[in-house]
């Protein structure tokens, strides 16, 4: 049985209004779309960054690249997990080097992923540049890493996680916030 979660900070129609906002500032910030391209982090990200595609898209009437990044191997905390870890692939099917670059992840904790993410895309070209998109900013940084675009800043209590749920995993779109399950280690959902 699943637990209840202890709040809810997004429903269904607040997450696309703020998707939709996003992509608005992206688009403000890029000056067109001709060198731009999303890169989501494998889990959530990836899939918010086809939905931020698909707005974005529409409103600059382009056809943006958008690619997904396994960070996995890159953590800096995999010995942290407590299992053995699953590897996704990765899918950038365009050259990185010289576009600017949105990475797009649900959730900005402490920053490690973010760190893992920009090794990772060091390892694949070198872009213009890079900007991060989170979804919801928690609070309760390590690294001193902030999003260029977010969706939601809060401050989330260590003792709490916050899940983003999505249709595309089956669920109904929301963002909640959940007891933090003993064991639970930051970039594991």
């Amino acid at each position: 049985m699943f637990e209840s979660p202890l709040r809810k900070l997004l429903d269904e129609t607040a997450l696309k209004r703020t998707l939709e906002r996003m992509a608005h500032q992206i688009i403000e910030d890029s000056a067109g779309v001709d060198s731009l391209a999303l890169v989501g982090v494998v889990r959530k990200g990836d899939m918010l960054a086809a939905r931020l595609k698909k707005i974005i898209d529409r409103v600059a009437g382009g056809d943006i690249p958008v690619g997904s990044l396994d960070i996995t191997l890159y953590r800096d905390d995999i010995d942290l997990m407590g299992s053995i870890p699953v590897v996704r692939a990765t899918s950038i099917p365009f050259d990185i080097t010289g576009r600017t670059l949105v990475l797009v992840d649900d959730v900005l904790f402490t920053g490690r992923t973010i760190r893992a993410a920009l090794d990772a895309l060091m390892d694949l070209g070198r872009p213009k540049a890079i900007r991060f998109a989170a979804l919801v900013d928690r609070g309760s940084r390590e690294l001193p890493i902030q999003p260029d675009y977010t969706g939601l800043s809060t401050h989330i209590s260590i003792e709490e996680r916050v899940k983003v749920e999505l249709v595309e995993d089956g669920l109904s779109d929301g963002v909640f916030v959940y007891r933090a399950e003993s064991g639970w280690v930051p970039g594991e959902d």
